[in-house]
C-alpha cells in the first residue's frame, strides 16, 4: 500500500458522503448553542445572575429562529399582506390582510418574547426588575437572523412607547400606556412612525401636514404621508406643521395619533395603497392620506423633531442590531456550506482562497456584533442619566446605523456566492437576507444623512473628546502586544483628526469617510478588549484584520499578512 492510499480513500469517502447530501442545509440548527461568540459575549456583558436566568429563552429563542421562525419568514416572504378597502357588505372599512404565518411571527415576537415591552416593563420573561438593553438587543439579534420584516413593528412600538413615556402628558401616557405594554394578544397595540413625505424626504423642515388646535385639546391633522411602515398600527407617531406656525424646523410639532377613537370609531385617515416592495415584504408599508385626523400634541410645540430625533435614534440603534443579526445569518450560512461541502477532494474550509473569503465575511459581522454590545451598555448608562454616556451614545448609534448596514449589504451578498447556484435560489434565506439587507441603509435615514449625523455629534454634543476618551479607557485594559496597541493608538488619532475636519466648515464631504474610519478603529479596539475579557485569541485575529485591511494603507498588489511583532 502506498503512502497515499489513506489519504486518497478519505478524500473518496468525503466525496460520497457529499453524494449522500451534495446541498448542506443547516435548518434546524440552534442559533445560540451553534454561536459560542455570542455566548461568551454575553457572559461579558450581561451579569452572571441574569445571564443564567435568561439561558432557557436564548435557547428557545436560538432553537425556533434556526427552525420554526425560519419557516414562517419563507412563507411570509411569498404571501405579503393585502389592503381591503371595504367589507363584503359594502362597508367602508379598511384593513390590512396578514398571512397566517405573519401572525403567528407576531404572536412568537410580541407575545412569548414581549420583544417590544422588555424595555418598559419590570417583569419580563420571569425577572423582577428592569433588564438591561442588551437582554433584548441580544433577542433580536437571534430572531432577525430569519425574521427581519417583522423587527420593524417591533423597534417602532418600543421606540413609540419611549418617547410617548419620555415626552407625553401624564393623561396621554396613563390611557395609551398600558395597551403599548400589554402582553395579551387581544389587548395590545402596535407602533409605528409617519414621518416621510415626497417633497421632504431627509429634510423634515419642508413638512407640509398641517396640525390644527381644537377647542377639546385634541388636533386635527391633515396630509400625505408618503412611507409609513406597519400603516395600521394602533398608534402612529406623526411630524406635522401647526397651523400659523413659523416655516422651517421651528414650526414642526410631534403628535400621536391613534387608529381608532375613544367611540370605538375609525379615525379620519386612510391608507391609499401598500408599497410593493424589494425586500421586507412580510410586513405592510403603505401610503396614507390624514383628512383631518385626531391627534394629541405630545411635548413642546415647534420641538417636534427634537422629540422624534429620539426615537429615531432608538430605532437606528435598532436597524444597527438588525444588520448585525443578518451578517452573523449570512456568515454562520457560509461557513456550514464551506464546512460541509467537499470539492476536487476537499473541504471548501480546508481551500485556502475560501479561508480568506470567510475571514472577509466575519471581520464586518463581528465589528457589528462588538459595536451592537458597546452602544447597548452605552445607552443603559445614558438612561441613567450618565451625561458623557449620552455624548458617547449620540456617535455611536449614527456609527453602527451608518457602516453596519452598509457592510450588511456586501456580506449578505457575498455570503450567498459562497453556497453557489442554490444560493441564488428562493428556496433558500441567501436570496431574502440579501433583499431585506438594503434597507438598512435607507429606513431611518439614508447613509448620506446618518454619516452627517455622526458629524453632528461632534459639532452640537461634544462627541469626539468622550468617544476618544472611552477608547482610550478600553485600549489601557487591552492585553495586546506594545507595537499592536501603538498601531490601534495611531490610527484611532488619525482617524479623528479626519473627524475634528469633517466637523469644520467645509467639512462635510469627508463626512462617510471620517464616519468609517470612526467606526473601524471603535470596533478593532472594542474587539481587542474584548478579546482579552473572553481570553479568545480568534477575537484578537478578527481585531487585528479590521486595523490591516479596514483602516491602515493597503498596496492591492502585494501579499500581506498580520505584523509579526503585532502577534508578540
Amino acid at each position: 500500500m502506498s503512502a497515499q492510499e489513506p489519504s486518497q480513500r478519505s478524500a473518496m469517502a468525503q466525496v460520497a458522503q457529499a453524494h449522500d447530501h451534495p446541498v448542506p442545509d443547516r435548518h434546524g440548527s440552534n442559533f445560540y448553542t451553534t454561536d459560542p461568540a455570542l455566548q461568551q459575549l454575553l457572559q461579558l456583558y450581561l451579569p452572571a445572575d441574569l445571564l443564567a436566568h435568561l439561558q432557557p429563552y436564548l435557547q428557545r429563542m436560538g432553537e425556533l429562529a434556526g427552525g420554526r421562525i425560519d419557516e414562517l419568514a419563507s412563507i411570509a416572504d411569498k404571501n405579503p399582506p393585502t389592503l381591503e378597502h371595504r367589507s363584503r357588505a359594502g362597508e367602508d372599512r379598511q384593513r390590512i390582510i396578514k398571512h397566517p404565518a405573519y401572525e403567528e411571527l407576531e404572536r412568537i415576537a410580541y407575545g412569548e418574547f414581549g420583544l417590544q415591552a422588555i424595555s418598559h416593563r419590570d417583569d419580563m420573561l420571569g425577572w423582577q426588575g428592569k433588564m438591561p438593553p442588551t437582554v433584548k438587543y441580544a433577542l433580536t439579534y437571534l430572531f432577525v437572523q430569519s425574521e427581519f420584516g417583522l423587527c420593524c413593528p417591533l423597534s417602532m412600538t418600543d421606540s413609540l412607547t419611549r418617547t410617548l413615556k419620555k415626552f407625553g402628558a401624564p393623561q396621554l401616557v396613563a390611557k395609551y400606556l398600558p395597551q403599548l405594554l400589554s402582553l395579551d394578544w387581544d389587548s395590545q397595540a402596535q407602533g409605528a412612525m409617519f414621518m416621510t413625505e415626497q417633497a421632504a424626504g431627509s429634510d423634515i423642515s419642508n413638512t407640509q401636514t398641517l396640525a390644527q388646535p381644537q377647542a377639546d385639546g385634541s388636533w386635527r391633522v391633515t396630509g400625505d404621508k408618503w412611507f409609513c411602515s406597519n400603516p395600521d398600527a394602533e398608534f402612529a407617531m406623526v411630524l406635522a406643521r401647526v397651523d400659523g406656525a413659523p416655516a422651517g424646523m421651528k414650526g414642526i410639532s410631534l403628535f400621536l395619533l391613534p387608529r381608532t377613537l375613544d367611540d370605538g370609531s375609525q379615525n379620519h385617515y386612510r391608507i391609499i395603497r401598500l408599497k410593493d416592495k424589494l425586500g421586507t415584504k412580510s410586513m405592510a408599508s403603505g401610503e396614507i392620506r390624514m383628512e383631518g385626523a385626531t391627534a394629541y400634541l405630545i411635548g413642546e410645540q415647534g420641538r417636534g423633531f427634537v422629540q422624534m430625533a429620539d426615537m429615531v435614534n432608538n430605532s437606528r440603534l435598532s436597524n444597527g442590531v438588525r444588520s448585525a443579526g443578518m451578517m452573523r445569518r449570512a456568515v454562520a450560512e457560509a461557513e456550514f456550506v464551506a464546512s460541509e461541502r467537499v470539492a476536487f477532494g476537499k473541504r471548501l474550509q480546508d481551500m485556502p482562497l475560501m479561508q480568506r473569503q470567510l475571514d472577509k465575511l466575519r471581520v464586518p459581522a463581528e465589528q457589528a456584533r462588538s459595536m451592537l454590545f458597546q452602544t447597548a451598555q452605552t445607552l443603559m448608562r445614558s438612561d441613567a442619566g450618565d451625561k458623557e454616556a449620552y455624548a458617547l451614545l449620540r456617535i455611536l448609534t449614527p456609527m453602527i446605523k451608518f457602516r453596519a448596514c452598509r457592510d450588511a449589504r456586501k456580506v449578505t451578498g457575498d455570503a450567498m456566492e459562497v453556497r453557489g447556484g442554490c444560493g441564488y435560489i428562493e428556496e433558500w434565506t441567501d436570496p431574502r437576507l440579501v433583499r431585506d439587507a438594503h434597507l438598512g441603509s435607507i429606513w431611518e435615514g439614508t447613509s448620506n444623512i446618518v454619516a452627517l449625523d455622526v458629524v453632528r455629534a461632534i459639532q452640537r454634543e461634544g462627541s469626539l473628546p468622550v468617544l476618544q476618551a472611552y477608547l482610550q479607557g478600553l485600549l489601557a485594559d487591552c492585553r495586546i502586544s506594545a507595537a499592536y496597541r501603538q498601531a490601534l493608538d495611531a490610527a484611532l488619532a488619525r482617524a479623528s483628526a479626519l473627524a475634528e475636519l469633517a466637523a469644520q466648515d467645509g467639512g462635510a464631504v469627508l463626512a462617510r469617510q471620517a464616519a468609517t474610519g470612526l467606526y473601524n478603529c471603535t470596533t478593532a479596539i472594542a474587539m481587542a478588549w474584548e478579546a482579552g475579557q473572553i481570553d479568545s485569541p480568534e477575537r484578537l485575529r478578527l481585531s487585528q484584520l479590521v486595523l490591516l485591511h479596514r483602516v491602515l494603507p493597503r498596496d492591492p498588489l502585494a501579499s500581506e499578512a498580520i505584523p509579526q511583532d503585532w502577534l508578540a
